[in-house]
């Protein structure tokens, strides 16, 4: 095993200055770090997941509730994290679907007037367990050398870890979004002057917000087809955000391509991916992904730059798409596709998150050009 820089040789306590039980992280390829277990801990003190990190300063519940992160470990890279507690309005799903969160420092008191409970309280109720007082920033330089992989933590004996770790799967040919996807369908009252069906692959509440200020919304369960979904007369169908990978959602990218040209489309995140294998595309996994609020994206018929929200693990290969696939944003870290359209059969998609929470609100513009492209679309069907 590989010890963090930081840790004591004997292994008895972590960096942090809290006296709670001594727990332990260890990645699949041996590295170990020292911590202590907070939140909620499994009767067999393992938590497992593939382990991944996010720059956000704030906006933490948001992180955490967001059901993109099914299958994952979260690790914050900012140091303190919990400081203003939590509430029943930052909620972006129904509960956390992340397998466990790894903190520096997980702080002991929340000051907040819109606090309800602690973060380390709200954890425990969503039974996500915790380990605090771990060299996040050591952690952090080790993920992005190494890429994003299996790790597991807990109070369990450093070798049982490492053996929980090396025998747990990454996301790869995962399909999460059958755990995080809606049973039934149900609505959303908004503008009514249009009616969008949206795709639950993992939706998030603000995305929801955003797209009933344009138009009636209705959610749909993630292997809705797409006869079921035009029997629904929308004037636009909506693919959202969700965890895995997009390559083992054989049926979702099928539903999508035969919609492609019959109605507008608009796809954020994993439903980008999935619009862009309807296209042709493949997609591939990104070394550590992108994950955090403030990633520069170019808007290529502008030249403008966007400060935007990700999160995701997978991208699409430029390479792969078909003729007459216009990319249209570009991220300026890594190059890779942060947007895409193809005009003639009124689709486009991004691949990062334009409601924000948490995150900057550049983008939000293009919930508005998806209402205008329903609205185009709707001239052209009445002229013809």
């Amino acid at each position: 095993m590989h010890q963090s820089s930081t840790a004591p040789q004997d292994g008895s306590t972590s960096i942090g200055s809290g006296h709670g039980v001594a727990a332990h992280l260890l990645l699949a390829d041996g590295t170990l770090f020292h911590g202590e277990a907070a939140g909620w801990t499994s009767p067999a003190g393992i938590a497992v997941g593939e382990v991944v990190f996010n720059t956000v300063l704030s906006g933490y519940q948001e992180v955490m509730s967001d059901p993109s992160y099914a299958g994952q470990i979260i690790t914050f890279t900012h140091p303190h994290i919990g400081n203003y507690g939590t509430n029943d309005a930052d909620m972006e799903s129904d509960r956390p679907y992340c397998r466990g969160i790894i903190v520096r420092d997980l702080a002991r008191r929340a000051s907040n007037w819109r606090s309800e409970l602690s973060l380390a309280a709200w954890l425990e109720s969503h039974r996500i367990p915790v380990i605090s007082g771990v060299d996040t920033r050591r952690l952090t330089r080790v993920l992005r050398d190494r890429g994003a992989m299996p790790a597991a933590f807990g109070t369990a004996p450093p070798q049982q870890l490492l053996e929980a770790a090396r025998a747990a799967a990454g996301t790869d040919g995962l399909d999460l979004v059958r755990e995080v996807t809606c049973a039934q369908a149900y609505h959303r009252q908004g503008d009514s002057r249009r009616r969008v069906v949206a795709y639950d692959f993992g939706i998030k509440t603000s995305i929801i917000d955003q797209l009933a200020e344009i138009a009636d919304v209705e959610i749909v369960p993630a292997t809705t087809s797409a006869g079921e979904v035009l029997a629904r007369r929308p004037d636009g169908v909506f693919l959202s955000n969700g965890p895995g990978d997009p390559a083992a959602l054989g049926y979702a990218v099928a539903a999508v391509h035969e919609l492609l040209g019959q109605v507008p489309i608009f796809g954020i995140c994993l439903g980008h991916q999935l619009l862009g294998q309807a296209l042709g595309g493949s997609t591939f996994k990104l070394r550590f992904g992108h994950h955090g609020g403030n990633h520069p994206i170019r808007r290529i018929a502008t030249g403008g730059i966007e400060i935007a929200s990700h999160n995701h693990n997978y991208a699409i290969d430029p390479a792969s798409l078909a003729e007459g696939v216009e990319i249209t944003h570009v991220n300026l870290n890594d190059g890779t596709v942060a947007g895409l359209r193809q005009a003639d059969r009124w689709c486009f998609s991004v691949q990062y998150h334009p409601e924000a929470g948490p995150g900057p609100h550049d983008p939000r513009y293009l919930f508005t050009e998806f209402a205008a492209l329903i609205d185009a679309w709707k001239e052209a069907r009445a002229a013809s």
